[in-house]
């Protein structure tokens, strides 16, 4: 039996996100119809309406939030109006058994509540992030009321879902435990590349930029995913451990990616770094492909110690070691793949990039170790089977 699910995702476009937009093709070619909700791109993802593979999806013109927290509210004031509006209007033309909603913002399961009152709508809510955490994180002035706020929005969230998907395990013990979600309502999917398009490619010389070795960065660029870090200890690298023949490129964007390319000037990195801005994905796979160690950057603060990044485990699935931070989840994710630095240590961060690069061997046993843990457990193929797995188990619940 056919099903309509709407997906609702505010903080980027579709199918520039990747999970969102492997999760649509996943449902689609499961036997559902597929409608997506986003804003558009800034340089990709322009139209308003789309059908591409199966999925149809509508877009609507969002300006990213600037000037800190009353930033947020015009920002998800117009995404909430918008998406709300669009979903009425799907809604008139058929029905729609469920809605989606990935977050944040943690506001979409209002656009659910409206569609109830068509009748029918079941709600699943797409946990992509800790909004509480996540504002704390960004935020470390007036944050109490703040703080407050998003955790009456989140418990409304829960309280309003009739299933949970989840990143990863921590994630998970958040939903049931400060949610209140039963736990068999909640499954963990996480985002992970999918090896039948994620591939290592030919290394390319020219990326050396004429460097003995190259490391690399990709990722979103805001305050708290560690950039910054990550251009301090290339300073240190280069400083305290004599190492000018390091070539670094930064791959991604976001609201802080001007501060970082202005703060390696400042630095004095610009022989060193290289910013690309977002890049295709066959840019990017060459780049890594290339890259002898990676850089994961992250900070530890409430966000991030419990958060999975996707650099971790894309650089896993090229077989590149990498450098991390201790965090719960990083450690979760990599394993043997990475070598783990005391907490926001930036000299020590440059010390385990200089050793990978002094030892070819043991970077060919990290980046084996982790491409063959993708392959068993973390690639979009078993995340997939959980997603369907959560869906069918949904459908049956619920009788529809």
């Amino acid at each position: 039996m056919t099903r309509h699910i709407l997906i609702l995702v505010e903080n980027l476009s579709v199918p520039f996100d990747r999970r969102v937009w492997q999760e649509s093709r996943a449902l689609n070619d499961a036997g559902h119809q597929v409608s997506v909700i986003c804003p558009m791109g800034s340089k990709q993802d322009r139209e308003a309406e789309a059908n591409i593979e199966g999925v149809r999806i509508l877009r609507y013109p969002l300006r990213p939030a600037e000037g800190g927290p009353a930033g947020y509210v015009r920002e998800y004031g117009l995404a909430l109006w918008h998406t709300t509006r669009l979903a009425i209007r799907l809604r008139r033309e058929g029905s729609i058994d469920v809605v989606h909603a990935c977050n944040p913002p943690d506001l979409l399961f209002l656009v659910a509540l409206v569609l109830r009152v068509f009748g029918g709508t079941r709600f699943v809510f797409d946990q992509h992030d800790l909004v509480p955490e996540l504002f704390r994180s960004r935020f470390t002035r007036g944050g109490k009321l703040l703080y407050f706020l998003t955790r009456v929005t989140e418990r409304l969230t829960f309280a309003c879902a009739d299933g949970v998907i989840s990143t990863n395990e921590s994630y998970r013990r958040v939903a049931v435990d400060r949610g209140g979600v039963s736990p068999d309502r909640v499954r963990v999917v996480r985002s992970a590349p999918d090896l039948d398009r994620f591939v290592p490619r030919d290394p390319d010389p020219n990326l050396f930029r004429g460097k003995q070795y190259l490391t690399a960065y990709v990722g979103v660029m805001g305050p708290q995913d560690g950039v910054d870090y990550a251009l301090r200890a290339l300073k240190h690298l280069r400083d305290d451990f004599d190492r000018d023949d390091v070539h670094c490129i930064f791959m991604g964007g976001g609201d802080a990616f001007d501060d970082m390319v202005e703060l390696s000037h400042h630095l004095g990195l610009d022989d060193m770094v290289e910013f690309t801005g977002r890049v295709p994905d066959e840019f990017l796979q060459r780049c890594l492909s290339t890259a002898d160690v990676c850089l994961s950057p992250d900070p530890r603060n409430p966000l991030n110690d419990v958060s999975t990044m996707n650099k971790v485990v894309e650089y896993m699935a090229m077989r590149r070691p990498l450098v991390s931070f201790e965090l719960v989840e990083a450690r979760v994710s990599a394993g043997e793949a990475a070598v783990y630095v005391a907490a926001n240590d930036e000299k020590a961060f440059a010390g385990a990039i200089d050793e990978l690069l002094g030892d070819p061997d043991r970077r060919a046993r990290m980046g084996d170790f982790g491409r063959a843990r993708v392959e068993q457990e973390l690639s979009w193929s078993t995340s997939r089977n959980n997603l369907i797995e959560f869906y069918d188990d949904l459908f049956t619940r619920h009788g529809r």
